[in-house]
């Protein structure tokens, strides 16, 4: 979309009273719109693009004038006075909404919406755009380039030479394509998500599945399907090809996927899955499917099977792969704990989403099944679905699909139209959104409940961390007081709203600077701080259970608070376990195989970010978090390695809480947090909250307790 000087001095203006800037007054009316909108919580993806569009029209128009040699000292005066004013009203709306200042940077990208939007406002102004000027581009898709550490093991080679290429399929038939006459000219993402966002007014988002099979035909001897599990692989069965598996964690979608294979004919099958839940992948496979093969690839792959039926990698060891798992066939592609790869700009996406890319396009017979698995899809925003309906070929970039514009143009609906988000969530959802909860399809589960447990520091490093606060608070503070005189203010003369705008921006600026910090004390220090005052009574607290009600599982954030726990542990003669990020694969599934089969193991202490996904520790009833996350998806994560299919006892999970201090402020925002997947999954109609961070709100409350005096 970038624009020369030249192109912008030449654009010829028509003369009215606006006669020197004429989309001054477009500009005025758009950012009025959007300071409502951030008012009132509600600025979604496509008023965010439109505060992008009106801060680049406003420094070009801002150059223009500067430049234009045709007007007086006066008029240009006025014309900058204006323009000045619209700046205001941005600064104010990213003050009230922080995320919004990525969008300012130079090098923040711009997308065919935004191109669209400044398109179509210069033309309403009255400007003459050259033919470039009216063309919208579209930038390439990122290519995820291939790492220099490429390896092709001996197995695959075998392979290769065994199958020197890929028959033809001409079995798929392409679908008459609906022409798109009404949605032409509409920018159709922000509205899709929007959709999900305002909530359903109780209808969750699942798709409508057939009704299972009255004899189960399909698990192994000595297991069998629950009916929700049987309904989703019977969609497979009948020829629905793309799914956000998006059920409770604890549900079984694991084997939901592997049998969905099955009966699709997805083989070879590739999964891409963390790394601490890849040999239990490999087990599912044989559990379930005990006729089909599974391999796991470690490493460089040396102990590969290329003539296996599944192909189990981890995120970390992908990028070395990509050259050769690109020829393979893949009939089929299943990305567990899909939320990783909510960040499109980082390599573990790029990689996914690349060799989906080859998939989809290569797979024999060209339909290939696609699995997206996760509890909690939604960690911040809905934007988070972006990646995975990428991976699902439900869109593509910033635009839909065809398949799914042709579906959204037969509604007969736009987004100026009274039903259409309606319509519109619905239609995503039918591509494959499953969703379903364990209250409604798990009745014989047992109950799951969220215990707080205040503790006291009563010690030198208690005393420390409430004077780290006082220390990070009155430093806020002065930050607070500096930026109020800067513009010429004084604090006890700001209004509500002002004061709300100084105190979070601040708070940005403070939680931007400790992402980069090397030392000094922050909020993500102070935190840490507090995991190892709470350490040892967190500890205390689990032997207690563990003597008392069986096993436990402790989980906590950082490695010496672990190292803390298994040293309390060991001193009264509990043996534990551990499952932490620097394992092997094998090393880990021992660990776990120990806990939940061997009555000597009494505790597993695990990683937060290593164990909380994808583990079954059902053999304990009681959890233990040492340290609160910094997201609610996280924490329900972790205690749903316990709650879930093969549990027989209630689960509670004892948080313990520091009193007093910013850890207790910390696990109310994490509760305030999952009413996001309620509002957008759920079809919940509750309030939706702040869409900012943990980190950050937890700075706005500091901030505003030390200027209120209490602290």
């Amino acid at each position: 979309m970038a624009q020369t000087q030249a192109q912008t001095r030449s654009r010829q203006r028509s003369r009215s009273r606006d006669d020197d800037a004429p989309i001054i007054p477009i500009l005025a009316r758009k950012v009025r719109e959007v300071e409502q909108k951030a008012q009132k919580n509600k600025l979604g993806p496509t008023n965010r693009t439109k505060f992008q569009v009106i801060a680049l029209l406003m420094r070009e128009e801002r150059a223009r004038v500067k430049a234009d040699t045709e007007i007086g000292d006066a008029a240009r005066a006025e014309l900058l006075k204006r323009l000045d004013g619209i700046a205001q009203i941005l600064a104010k709306t990213a003050a009230r909404d922080t995320s919004l200042i990525a969008l300012l940077e130079p090098d923040a990208s711009v997308g065919q919406v935004a191109q669209r939007f400044r398109r179509d406002w210069l033309i309403e102004s009255g400007a003459e755009l050259s033919p470039d000027e009216l063309i919208i581009t579209r930038d390439p898709e990122p290519v995820a380039p291939l790492a220099e550490n490429q390896v092709v093991p001996a197995s695959v080679r075998s392979f290769q030479l065994a199958n020197p290429f890929l028959p033809p399929d001409f079995s798929k038939v392409q679908a008459p394509v609906v022409p798109v006459r009404r949605l032409a000219n509409w920018e159709l993402l922000g509205p899709l998500f929007k959709s999900f966002e305002q909530g359903a007014g109780g209808r969750a988002a699942s798709m409508e599945l057939p009704e299972a099979p009255a004899v189960d035909r399909l698990a192994p001897r000595g297991l069998e399907l629950m009916k929700h599990q049987a309904r989703f692989i019977e969609a497979a069965r009948l020829g629905h090809r793309t799914f956000l598996l998006a059920d409770e964690p604890g549900l079984g979608k694991t084997a939901q996927s592997v049998l969905a294979a099955s009966v699709a004919g997805a083989y070879p099958l590739l999964a891409v899955v963390p790394n601490v839940v890849k040999m239990n992948w490999a087990r599912e496979v044989e559990r379930w499917t005990p006729h089909r093969r599974a391999t796991v690839i470690h490493g460089d792959g040396d102990t590969l099977d290329a003539f296996a039926d599944v192909v189990v990698v981890n995120y970390d060891v992908l990028d070395r792969h990509m050259s050769w798992l690109s020829t393979m066939g893949f009939r089929g592609m299943v990305v567990d704990e899909a939320h990783f790869i909510k960040n499109l700009s980082s390599q573990r996406s790029r990689n996914v989403l690349a060799l989906a890319d080859r998939i989809r396009r290569n797979a024999p017979g060209g339909d290939p099944l696609l699995l997206a698995l996760t509890g909690t899809p939604l960690i911040n925003d809905v934007d988070d679905f972006r990646a995975i309906w990428q991976f699902l070929g439900w869109i593509d970039g910033d635009r839909p699909s065809p398949e799914l514009l042709a579906r959204l143009e037969e509604t007969g609906l736009t987004p100026a139209d009274h039903g259409f988000y309606a319509e519109a969530r619905q239609t995503v959802i039918d591509l494959g959104i499953v969703r379903r909860r364990k209250v409604d399809v798990a009745a014989d589960l047992p109950a799951k409940r969220i215990a707080d447990l205040p503790v006291e520091l009563d010690d030198d490093l208690g005393r420390s961390v409430r004077a780290a606060e006082r220390e990070l608070g009155a430093r806020l503070s002065s930050r607070f007081r500096a930026l109020v005189e800067a513009r010429g203010l004084r604090v006890g003369d700001l209004d509500e709203d002002l004061r709300e705008q100084y105190i979070r921006a601040v708070a940005h600026a403070e939680l931007e600077e400790s992402k980069s910090a090397k030392s000094g004390e922050n909020v993500f220090t102070m935190v840490r701080r507090i995991g190892q005052a709470k350490a040892g009574l967190a500890a205390d607290y689990a032997a207690q259970l563990a003597r008392s009600a069986g096993k436990v599982v402790f989980f906590a954030k950082h490695i010496d608070v672990m190292d803390q726990a298994e040293a309390a542990f060991a001193s009264r003669e509990l043996k534990s376990v551990s499952l932490r990020g620097d394992q092997t694969a094998l090393a880990r599934q021992a660990a776990i195989d120990a806990f939940n089969t061997d009555p000597d193991v009494h505790v597993a202490v695990c990683s937060l970010t290593a164990a909380g996904v994808g583990v079954n520790l059902q053999a304990a009833s009681n959890v233990v978090l040492a340290e609160l996350s910094w997201t609610s998806a996280e924490q329900t994560q972790a205690i749903d390695r316990v709650h879930r299919i093969g549990q027989d006892e209630p689960v509670t999970a004892w948080r313990i809480i520091a009193a007093h201090t910013i850890d207790a402020r910390i696990a109310e925002l994490i509760d305030a947090k999952q009413g996001l997947a309620a509002r957008a999954l759920d079809g919940s109609d509750v309030e939706p909250g702040s869409a900012d961070s943990v980190q950050l709100d937890a700075l706005v409350h500091l901030l505003r307790s030390a200027l209120d005096g209490a602290l």
